[in-house]
Formats: structure tokens, sequence, C-alpha cells
């Protein structure tokens, strides 16, 4: 099935799971390709992947492996057979080298490890399958007009002939052609006139016995030309017998396959190596951890990886473009190969990520972690240094996490594991850094992964509840509350808020979890609005700066106060100082729609973060929240005092309302109350309370 190249790229996926499916289109949506995407075709299983192949042809299949009708390498044969032409790149979540050279092999041109890869990295595998696929079929139809030539055209082939003792008689123009020698400068002279000097005896000699037992030979051999250019040939060499049986003369024919391969190492090359920075990949640098795991088995001497991360890459990346992001990572690596040793390997993992395996260190683990350590400072120094791209000066630093290889039970992945974790403490330190790896890491790293477990499961089964905090007003009645969520947690009891919000930030999870959120809260306002006593109240909900910069935060918004039936009027959304560092636009266009539609907003934690008035007086505000940690001392520290009676004082000559957070005393509330704060929430007033608890201060407060 021959493929038309069009100008947009046809991608098809073949995936069974509609999530994985759905990360890969955006990533695909992302990535930075020479030709745009016109269409990403979903494939659930192999059937179906099949027909799509026959019905649009795709430019390339994002292939997973594992399908509900095919598995493993058939999948990739399959498709390979349907599809000769088509670049495939494997999908897979088993990070197993076997059956991804196994893959390879059956027809694949990359592969990607599911959950490690984004959108630079998707569009990376695909540029290069594209690549890799032209080389392949210039190489295929490469052969091909070899045998046809060698078939209908032996004569253009290079032919010279010999008599039994190898002088040379007659030569071809092909052979001129190859060789450089004319047929006046080879006849005569004996046939090892090309010879390149780099077969010992022992080839020679398997040859011409080859030659006497079969009456020919035939192989790769690499001989010398005119000019001292050593050059790869396929060489064939037929012994001429006449009637009585006896050698008289040889034929041979040879064809230059220095176009071969080099298209056969530039592949190998692409396999093994980063096409940006021509380091080792991921694949190769694994392959040379397991041997040298190997060596240090055998030999009893230390070796070390150093997993390398650019501090605040990806801002340069967005600032200045992926063209100087690229400028700057082949700097980089430059550099860091000056700092080892021509027997060390230094790869690219991807992105902005590098590693430096050390290896033939000391015995003693003492004396090759300040080996290490030096290797490790030379690299910081040598990274500080300033880069010049394009004319202009750049900085960038290294953040380093090393381990060594320590006893032979430790596996290539808990290596990298360490390297890794050791990096993110060398961030945490401050960055431009070097931390060895520490054991508790890991513990503390395990205990987060189980938290994460279980918030999942505690989403699924509805282990989140709602806790409501009293607002009131001057007079001391009750106005509204704000909705603080709590996981109850079947074996660790109630888990506050301060342990699980990070991790779901981090983690993505906080998307789920606002949007529960916010339905829950509706869900409480159409209950309080059906009865007279707390028809009035209103209800502020935090929203996070992941779920308030999703694409579909107002869609989403506004759908829940449609299924839900709750008063937008009534729904109060607080959002944090510190999310209008990024992007105010989008921020202002979003409140501005929400605001249309009724719903009001709260600036939370007012006065701690970073925010410019000029961006402050064009948000459609309603309120803004004076911050607990300005109302904790409001009474005896004069700067505080201050700080409160500014906030107060601007949201008046503003328009706005304000209401102080965490009072815990009536001489708090009485101070504010005489700079012109009219609402407050704290504990002198309520804890967050259960909504059953929570409605019994109906009677209290009114």
């Amino acid at each position: 099935m021959k493929k038309v190249i069009s100008q947009a790229l046809t991608l098809l996926v073949v995936e069974d799971d509609p999530g994985d499916f759905g990360l890969i289109r955006v990533s695909v949506r992302l990535a930075k390709l020479e030709r745009s995407v016109d269409s990403v075709i979903w494939a659930k299983t192999l059937a179906e992947a099949i027909e799509q192949c026959r019905q649009h042809r795709p430019d390339v299949v994002l292939l997973d492996l594992s399908l509900p009708d095919s598995s493993g390498l058939a999948t990739v044969q399959a498709i390979r057979a349907i599809a000769p032409d088509t670049p495939i790149v494997v999908l897979t979540g088993r990070d197993d080298n076997t059956l991804v050279v196994a893959a390879l092999e059956a027809g694949a041109q990359d592969y990607l490890l599911k959950g490690h890869f984004d959108h630079d990295t998707l569009g990376r595998a695909v540029r290069n399958a594209l690549v890799r696929e032209k080389l392949e079929s210039r190489m295929r139809h490469a052969e091909a007009e070899l045998r046809i030539a060698a078939t209908a055209f032996e004569s253009q082939e290079g032919i010279f002939v010999t008599n039994v003792e190898g002088i040379i008689l007659k030569v071809n123009h092909a052979f001129t052609e190859i060789t450089g020698y004319s047929a006046a400068e080879a006849v005569g002279q004996n046939a090892s006139l090309t010879k390149s000097g780099r077969h010992d005896a022992a080839f020679y000699a398997a040859m011409w016995k080859s030659i006497q037992t079969a009456g020919a030979w035939k192989g790769e051999i690499w001989n010398r030309r005119k000019n001292g250019e050593v050059y790869p040939e396929w060489l064939t060499i037929t012994a001429v017998k006449n009637s009585q049986g006896e050698t008289t003369h040889y034929v041979s024919t040879l064809t230059d396959i220095t176009a071969r391969k080099q298209a056969e190492d530039e592949i190998r090359h692409l396999a093994f190596y980063d096409p940006l920075t021509r380091l080792p990949n991921r694949r190769l640098l694994l392959d040379r951890l397991q041997q040298a795991l190997a060596s240090k088995a055998r030999s009893g001497r230390e070796g070390a990886l150093l997993f390398i991360d650019l501090d605040n890459f990806k801002d340069l990346n967005d600032t200045l473009g992926h063209d100087i992001g690229d400028r700057l990572l082949q700097q980089v690596a430059q550099r860091l190969v000056t700092c080892v040793r021509e027997g060390d390997t230094v790869a690219r993992l991807g992105g902005d990520e590098f590693v430096v395996m050390l290896e033939d260190l000391s015995k003693s683990s003492r004396e090759a972690a300040t080996q290490t350590e030096t290797v490790g400072e030379k690299i910081i120094i040598t990274l500080n240094q300033t880069y010049l791209i394009e004319g202009h000066e750049q900085h960038s630093t290294p953040s380093i996490g090393a381990t060594l290889f320590g006893s032979g039970q430790n596996s290539v992945d808990e290596l990298l594991k360490r390297a890794d974790l050791a990096m993110y403490q060398a961030k945490a330190a401050g960055r431009n850094t070097m931390r060895f790896f520490d054991p508790e890491m890991q513990a503390v790293v395990a205990a987060r992964a189980a938290l994460e477990a279980d918030l999942r499961r505690g989403l699924q089964e509805e282990q989140l509840l709602l806790y409501y905090q009293a607002q009131v007003d001057s007079a001391g009645k009750l106005t509204g509350a704000e909705a603080l969520v709590r996981w109850q947690h079947p074996q660790r009891g109630l888990v506050p808020p301060f342990e699980f919000i990070p991790l779901a930030e981090d983690t993505g999870l906080i998307l789920p979890l606002g949007h529960w959120v916010l339905a829950t809260a509706c869900a409480q306002l159409v209950v309080w609005s059906a009865q007279e006593a707390t028809a009035h109240l209103s209800l502020a909900v935090n929203v996070s700066a992941r779920q308030f910069h999703h694409e579909d935060f107002v869609a989403q918004v506004i759908a829940v106060l449609e299924q839900t039936g709750a008063p937008p009027h009534k729904l109060k959304l607080e959002l944090t100082e510190s999310m209008l560092v990024h992007d105010i636009e989008d921020i202002i266009v979003k409140m501005a729609a929400l605001k249309e539609a009724g719903v009001s907003f709260s600036l939370d934690d007012f006065g701690t973060g970073y925010s410019s008035l000029s961006y402050l007086k064009r948000l459609p505000l309603d309120q803004l929240k004076i911050d607990q940690s300005f109302v904790r001392n409001v009474c005896n520290d004069f700067n505080d005092g201050a700080i409160a009676q500014a906030i107060i004082a601007l949201s008046q000559t503003m328009g706005l309302s304000v209401i102080a957070e965490g009072v815990e005393t009536e001489e708090q509330r009485d101070f504010l109350g005489r700079l012109g704060c009219q609402a407050y929430q704290g504990y002198l007033f309520s804890r967050p309370l259960p909504v059953g608890e929570f409605e019994k201060l109906f009677k209290i407060f009114g």
C-alpha cells in the first residue's frame, strides 16, 4: 500500500484506554512538528487499526502493544504487514529493553514509555520516526536497485578478472569509477592492490578456503581506493574452471556499499543517540549502565550516577522560544563531555535532564564519593559559565543528584530512581547544588506515593467531606460561610488539608477534587435557599490556580450551577493573590464571564502575594480578604495594624467589601471594626464544622 505524502499529517493512535488516548491527542496538538496535524484518528483494537490504515493511510501510527485483540510483537507485525511504509511509534507501559529492541526489529521506528513523556518528547518521537522510515525506505529502494542491476546490468558492477596467481588481467569501467584505478594502472598488478589492511590473515584464509571448496566467496569487505580512502564493498569472487575442473581464472564483482552503510549507521544512531545533542539516549545509557554494574561486580571498583536537571529551563523555553532552548541544551551537552573522562558516559534522558555515569572509581565507597563530588563540583562550575547564544548572553545552573552503584543488589531502575530523588533534594536545597542520595528520601517519597493512591481511592469512594466556617457581619449576624474540604480517611482518620491539598495540586487530582467541592457546595446552597431562615446565606468556595486556569473552568462552573439549580448570586469564588502572577488577561476574561452569570469573587490572602495594583483595579472583584497573618497580631504589631488599615481603605476606595479571616478574639474584632472592617471569619465565631453542626449556629447568630 503506497502512501501519498500530504502537506498535513494524519496520525493513527491505536490505544484501548480512552484516558491515554486523550492525553496522547493533547500532546500531539501541543507538539512542535514541521508539518501540521490534520487529524488524529483513534482505533481501540487491532481490527479497527487495520481498517483505519486501509481507509486513511496515516502518516504515523502511535501503537499500544497491548490491545484487546492482540498483544506484543504480533501487533507491530500486523500493522507493518498492512502498512509497510508507515512509521510506527510503540507506546508501552513496560520499561523493558528486550521488548523495545524486539519491537524495533519487528518494524517499529521508535518507542515511548507511558507516563514518562510530554508533548516535546512525543513530537521528537514522531519526527524521528518519519526521518527513520524515510531512511529505511531509501535503503530498501537502494537494495532493490542493486538486485535489478545485478540481474539486468551486471556490467555496471565493478568487475575484474585475475589469473590463478591473482594478477589482474582485465577490469571494467565501473571498477575504475569505484576504485579510482584505470585499466592501465590495474592490469598486471596483484589483486591485493586495493587491500585496506583492516582484515587479518585469518579473514583471507577463510575466504580462500570457501573459494577452493565451494568455488566462490561473497561477503562484505573493506578495501582502499587509489586516493587512500578506505570504503566498504560487497565482493563476490567466482572461480572459473576448465573442462578438466581446473581453476584457470577468478572473476570478481564488487559494489561500493558506502551509502548503505551510512544509512544503517544513521538508523543505528537515531535508535541509540539523542538527535539534538548527539549524546547517548536513555536506551543506550541503560545498556551501558547494565554493563557497568556487571563490571563493578567483577572488579569491585565503584561507579556513580549523576542526575542533572537545568534550573528554570522551562522559563527560558517559554520566554525565549524552543530554538534558544535547544541551542542551550546543545552547549550544555558539549560542556558536560569536557567534565568527564573518555571512558565515562554523558547521556540525555530528554527535556533538560542529563545523566553522567562514572566508572572505574575507587573500591572504597568513601573515596568514590569524594571522586564523584569532585566531578559534580566541576560540572556546576562549568555549567554556571555564561552561554553566548545568537549574540546574547544566557545563564543556566544545574541541580545534581548523585548516587554510588553500591551493592550488587541495586538494579538499573533503582539507581536512576535514587539519583533522581537526590536531584530533587538538590532542588529543595535552593538549586545550583549537588546532593547525594539519602535513604530517608525514599521513605518520604514512598509515603507520598501511598498518600496519592489513597487520595485517588478517597475521591472514588466519596471519603471527602465539606466543613463550613461561619462568616458574620459587625452585628454578629450570620451572613454566609466558607466551604472547606476535609478527608475522612478510613485508617488515618481526619486528614488535614495541608497534607493532601499540595499533593492534589502536584498530581492534578485538584481538578476532580475542586469540581467535587464546587458541586457539593452548590447543592448545599440549594438546600439553604429553600429555607427562609437560611435563604440569605452566601457560600465561599476556594479555587486553585490549576483549576481556574483550566480551559473549561467557566463552562464547568456554569454547568454545575445549572445542574444543581444553585443561585449564582449566592456563590462566591475565592481566588488567591498568587494566581494573578500568570496570564492576567485570561483571568480577567474568565472572571468577567462568571460575573455576568451572577457569580461573585473574593481575593483571598490579600497582601501576602505579588499582585500589582494596576492589575487589581481591572479585576471584577467584589471583596478583599485580610489574611490571618496580619490579623493575628493586629492589636499589638504596628505594621500589621497599618497593613490591615491600608487594605480596608483600599477596599472602600475601590467600592469593595472587606472581610478579615482568622479572628480569634473580641479585641481583634473590635480593633478591625474601628478601622472600618464590617465582616469577620474565625474561631471567635466558629471553627469549621460539618453541615449538621454548622446549622445549629443559626440559633446562635440568627
